[in-house]
């Protein structure tokens, strides 16, 4: 049986992992020294190329994918329902009730986005989290990550702001993690998920914390857009 503090532990130390910063260098670059500054997929496609950029993307949402998926699959609750876990780690897991359980799923998918933002191994700096958080956003809420899409993919082609698109679409998310529980019917018997939701609340903030730069870009007029290239 799992001790209960292994799934947040390993979601920080995979989370922490700077995969932009890995990337840039193998091409020679040293990511922070470039664009933003940022190590996240959205300065590497810039600086370092698209199929770098996007590399990098994946690889960061993997990073909040998979080890909330294993905290789902290794911290259990009977009629657990919804989210998505690793089936090949049940016999590792440890059943606990249902609101202890979903704590410990909102810590570990909490832990890799901090992993990620604030990574020991670059002096506790990173990315702004976005690809991180939607990875676990995947694995806890698979449908309202389709609903975030939407918002993220409107608010970009509305703007051209990637900045724009994911503060907008961060904020969104408690109110789709709300709709969500009446969607489903589980507010009437209060058995709804009330740590996503204040998890949800951490994250719209958290992002809009780390785009601050951006937001004072944005009101600087300084802010760099995505036009397409004149032929």
């Amino acid at each position: 049986m799992t001790p209960l503090w292994i799934p947040p532990l390993l979601a920080f130390l995979i989370g922490s992992i700077p995969f932009g910063l890995i990337i840039a260098k193998s091409k020679g670059i040293n990511i922070r020294e470039h664009g933003s500054g940022n190590i996240g997929a959205t300065n590497v496609l810039r600086v370092v190329g698209k199929k770098y950029g996007i590399t990098c993307l994946i690889l960061d949402l993997l990073k909040g994918l998979i080890p909330t998926m294993a905290g789902i699959s290794l911290i259990t609750y009977a009629g657990a329902s919804g989210a998505m876990g690793l089936s090949f780690l049940s016999p590792l897991a440890h059943e606990t009730t249902q609101g202890q359980a979903q704590a410990l799923h909102i810590l570990t998918a909490l832990a890799t986005i901090l992993g990620h933002n604030y990574s020991p191994w670059i002096a506790f700096k990173g990315g702004k989290g976005i690809a991180t958080s939607a990875g676990a956003l995947i694995a806890l809420m698979p449908a309202g990550v389709l609903i975030l899409i939407l918002v993220w993919v409107a608010l970009f082609y509305a703007t051209k702001y990637v900045s724009v698109a994911s503060i907008g679409a961060a904020l969104s998310l408690p109110f789709i993690t709300l709709f969500g529980s009446w969607f489903h019917g589980k507010f009437p018997d209060g058995n709804w998920n009330k740590p996503l939701f204040i998890f949800s609340i951490v994250i719209a903030l958290l992002a809009t914390w780390r785009h601050r730069s951006n937001i004072k870009n944005l009101l600087n007029g300084t802010e760099h857009r995505f036009e397409k290239k004149k032929k």
